[in-house]
């Protein structure tokens, strides 16, 4: 038995969860604040809010000092739970537990004497919060290709840590050959996230006027039609730097323009650079000004897609998957929970 932990912000999170759990070979049971994913086929177990219901007023000490991300006192969202969590850890006694993302989770769960999982994250993760949860890890899960985002940790994670590549809903389905575009009627397809935007509607708006023969259009999540048609009919892709939306429009193999947004420890920033180190597409920490997107939508096109197999080898899911099975014999067989 395997448990996966899916952190309530943003959408990636479960998605990828589902993507890799369609791939495991024994029983997992899900949990998170969100309801049960699209998608997801085995057991979910419904966990209680941590930040609502009352809000976390200043005397809460949220990181008890410091020390970790979230842990308002005397909320009774975060100590229910947490009791629900231990109660299935008791009753299941599951082989490892797979938590993405939540320090206070994978640490509840490793106090409980049953192997972690954490996956890791993008950008400066170096707080003590983080430090305490990728310690205590038996093994770090990265979606990014090896060499790029894990190069700065220290070496006692890189040891444990698998890299399996940016992976995504998206990677059995084949992608159009890239299209050369044409002088007129040339798509932009701009995608948004569900953890919200620092670039205003203005500068979009901007962006389209300085182009004129490109035709601009918007998604986000919830947005009506198919998101992988889309994908394909796109000329150039302007995404966010999430780790999901970067991971699609890598499955499609689309001529691509990164630009971050700002998030907790810079992650977009860091997802961008490394994208653009290893020649996918062009990886921007902020918004551009306008007068540079007439250049940075034709250099995309030249550029094309094929890079993006640096990034999204496509079977990252298959992979992720593998290794985690491969976990929960060997941490089980040697004595772990039972």
């Amino acid at each position: 038995m395997i448990g996966w932990y899916v952190h309530h912000v943003g959408l990636g999170h479960s998605t990828r969860a589902v993507a890799i759990v369609e791939h495991l070979q024994g029983r997992v049971t899900g949990f998170g604040s969100r309801p049960r994913p699209v998608g997801w086929t085995q057991p979910w177990v419904a966990l209680d809010r941590d930040d609502t219901d009352p809000a976390p007023d200043d005397g809460a000490d949220v990181t008890a000092h410091g020390t970790l991300h979230w842990v308002p006192r005397h909320h009774r969202g975060l100590i229910t739970r947490q009791a629900r969590l231990v109660e299935w850890l008791h009753a299941e006694r599951p082989d490892l537990v797979v938590v993405d993302v939540s320090v206070e989770v994978a640490a509840l769960t490793r106090l409980c004497g049953v192997p972690v999982v954490v996956v890791g994250g993008p950008g400066d993760r170096g707080d003590r919060a983080h430090t305490l949860a990728y310690d205590l890890a038996d093994a770090l899960l990265a979606p990014w290709p090896a060499g790029t985002l894990e190069a700065a940790w220290p070496q006692r994670w890189r040891e444990k840590t698998c890299c399996v590549g940016a992976l995504s809903r998206f990677d059995d389905a084949e992608p159009s050959p890239t299209r050369p575009g044409s002088r007129t009627g040339r798509r932009v397809l701009v995608l948004w996230g569900g953890g919200g935007r620092s670039t205003t509607a203005e500068q979009v708006v901007a962006a389209r006027v300085a182009t004129p023969g490109w035709e601009w259009s918007e998604r986000r999540p919830g947005s009506p039609g198919d998101l992988w048609s889309d994908l394909l009919a796109a000329d150039v892709v302007v995404t966010h730097a999430g780790q999901n939306a970067v991971a699609e429009v890598a499955a499609a193999r689309r001529p691509a323009v990164v630009v971050a947004q700002q998030r907790p420890h810079a992650e977009q920033e860091a997802t961008a650079g490394a994208v653009a180190s290893v020649g996918a597409a062009a990886g921007l920490p902020r918004w551009p000004a306008v007068t540079e997107w007439p250049r940075l939508l034709d250099e995309a096109l030249e550029r094309g897609g094929e890079g993006w197999a640096a990034w999204n080898p496509r079977d990252g899911a298959a992979r992720a998957a593998a290794h985690v099975d491969d976990l929960a014999h060997r941490l089980s067989s040697s004595g772990g929970a039972a």
